[in-house]
């Protein structure tokens, strides 16, 4: 049987082959793409070893030779992953949470039209929203930024105000939501554990709110992914919605999106909200 290391390895190394290194060209050829002896300078390692990690022979690289390969190969965050879980590591995890939206992200956002759209980072923060988000659930806009935090909207520590939904919102099963939101916060401690608006978000539900502190007592870790809501809209009445949740594999963004079933009195009910709720926010002081 193969290597799962040298298996890996073939992997990614037969796709880098053929990019471009960036090193000058020194090496005399035609070609494009890297030789063995060019990995092994790139990476700081001997050829011997390269051909031993192609033939299995290599099994148990460490940590700073399998992050040489990969800036060496110019891997993808998500192939370098891949290396080191192949190689039994634990991959490199970023210090930071990220509220950046990558352009990708941006472009499928502004294809989706009037849909009720919001993303929030790994932590819960809401980054971005629509005109149909703002219609939906009320306008954020007005809120304090740190305060934007379905997490903090969720458990409250003190008797203030909700500061992203604006409007009443049932769910089917609340207690399986609450679970999932802090069995994902728990699994974004992992991604980032130096970031420190996450640590300190943490820290306040836990001191203060104790359905967020029995829950994370739990250490239940897992991902919020969909979700039944009903938002109770001043204009227009009761809108169910289903609620998905997809994820940016790098950044761990949350792009949250809200739509009705077609053809039904909600999806009437949702296209309404797009009239009504900008009037309401064209007219508000904020």
């Amino acid at each position: 049987m193969v290597n799962i290391v040298s298996a890996a390895f073939e992997e990614v190394y037969s796709g880098a082959m053929t990019c471009d290194s960036g090193r000058p060209g020194s090496w005399g050829r035609r070609a494009t793409g890297l030789r063995r002896e060019e990995l092994a300078d790139l990476a700081g390692v001997s050829v011997d070893y390269i051909v031993r990690l192609e033939q299995g022979r290599a099994t148990t690289p460490s940590a700073s030779v399998v992050a040489s390969l990969a800036r060496a190969l110019q891997l993808s965050t998500a192939e370098r992953d891949h290396l080191y879980r192949r190689a039994q590591l634990v991959p490199p995890v970023g210090g930071a949470i990220s509220d950046h939206l990558p352009p990708g992200v941006q472009r499928v956002l502004a294809r989706l039209g009037d849909v009720a759209v919001a993303v929030f980072a790994a932590d819960w923060q809401l980054v971005w929203w629509n005109r149909g988000w703002a219609a939906l659930l009320g306008d954020p806009s007005a809120s304090p930024p740190r305060l934007r935090n379905f997490a903090r909207d969720r458990f409250p520590v003190d008797a203030g105000p909700a500061y992203l939904a604006l409007w009443p919102v049932a769910e089917g099963d609340r207690d399986a939501t609450d679970a999932a939101v802090v069995s994902d916060l728990r699994r974004a401690t992992g991604r980032f554990p130096q970031d420190g608006r996450l640590a300190t978000l943490i820290r306040d539900l836990n001191a203060g709110n104790r359905r967020f502190a029995e829950l994370w007592a739990t250490g239940e870790v897992a991902a919020h992914r969909e979700d039944h809501k009903t938002i109770y809209h001043p204009s227009v009445g009761p809108v169910t919605v289903d609620c998905d949740v997809l994820t940016d594999g790098d950044s761990e963004l949350k792009i949250v999106i809200m739509t009705a079933v077609p053809g039904s009195e909600d999806e009437t009910k949702l296209r309404l909200t797009a009239v009504a709720g900008h009037i309401d926010i064209k007219r508000s002081p904020h």
